[in-house]
């Protein structure tokens, strides 16, 4: 998945941006309400963490101006606020879920899994195609009896093509989708993701197809 961490912190926000790397995200860091604004404008992003007290204003306004546009990107908030009313608060004005400073990175990881699984069905949950079985939360391919581990970017690779098979996706939208803009990447990068879960994929009825100058796509045999 790719996150939007809107954390004015430099200490905070590069440990939570670790934490969730290892878990196979990508994650731009806007330290404003402006930078985070221009991220929107350039990217498509899967969940939004966002602080309430930021330097150039209040998240919370900011949350209201996604909701009132009527952009339903989950977003879950980081306050330090620990009053019921400040929660109740930040969920009437539309977020998926808040978590209180300080917090534990497992909590937050398992809230970000939660709201996922929330508004992404069918991609967080186990699913069957073309005599595979893939389970995003164990990172498995299962084959008959047989279980193939996928690793961080071959599991987010593979939930992409799966939430729609026989969509065609650029390599550009792949990139979009698996990498920060802080990762240099090229063409070359989305070529060697694709030919490791190639490898995954043989032996069951579905296959990547190259779309010659346009992309790749997910069919069955």
């Amino acid at each position: 998945m790719r996150f939007l961490l809107v954390e004015d912190n430099a200490e905070l926000a590069r440990s939570v941006e670790e934490r969730l790397r290892l878990d196979g995200h990508a994650v731009d860091w806007a330290p404003s309400l402006a930078d985070a604004r221009d991220c929107l404008a350039g990217a498509t992003y899967d969940l939004i963490l966002l602080d309430i007290s930021l330097p150039d204003g209040d998240g919370r306004d900011f949350l209201k101006s996604e909701r009132r546009a009527g952009r339903d990107t989950p977003i879950i908030v980081m306050t330090a606020r620990a009053a019921v009313s400040d929660r109740v608060d930040v969920l009437d004005l539309g977020a998926d879920d808040y978590v209180t400073k300080p917090f534990d990175f497992a909590e937050l990881e398992a809230r970000c899994r939660a709201v996922l699984r929330r508004r992404g069905g069918a991609i967080q949950t186990v699913r069957s195609f073309a005599g595979l079985t893939f389970n995003p939360l164990t990172a498995t391919l299962c084959v008959g009896d047989e279980v193939r581990e996928l690793r961080n970017r071959e599991l987010r690779l593979m939930e992409i093509l799966l939430s729609a098979p026989d969509r065609i996706y650029s390599k550009a939208q792949l990139c979009d989708r698996l990498f920060s803009y802080a990762e240099a990447v090229t063409d070359n990068a989305i070529e060697v993701y694709v030919g490791r879960l190639r490898k995954k994929l043989e032996g069951t009825g579905a296959r990547i197809e190259t779309v010659r100058g346009i992309g790749y796509r997910l069919v069955a045999e």
